[in-house]
């Protein structure tokens, strides 16, 4: 059970990191009105996402650790 587990994530995994490359290393040099453009979200995007994951996972982590604090203070 573990090791379709893990090969199934190995496999999004693998999925998302080809699509990303893709989608931010080749499509900007591919023409405007090819149709591979359609299979992918405007630009923008590329640096958007990513950038509100690290900062919610930022957040969700120094929320984390301040709750961990504030617990530990209490003792």
């Amino acid at each position: 059970n573990d090791k379709a587990v893990g090969a199934a994530l190995l496999g999004i995994g693998s999925f998302v990191f080809a699509y990303y490359s893709i989608w931010t290393l080749v499509i900007p040099f591919v023409d405007e009105d090819h149709p591979a453009r359609s299979l992918f979200p405007p630009q923008w995007y590329a640096i958007a996402v990513p950038v509100f994951l690290l900062a919610a996972g930022i957040t969700a982590l120094f929320g984390f650790l301040s709750l961990v604090m504030l617990k530990s203070s209490k003792k």
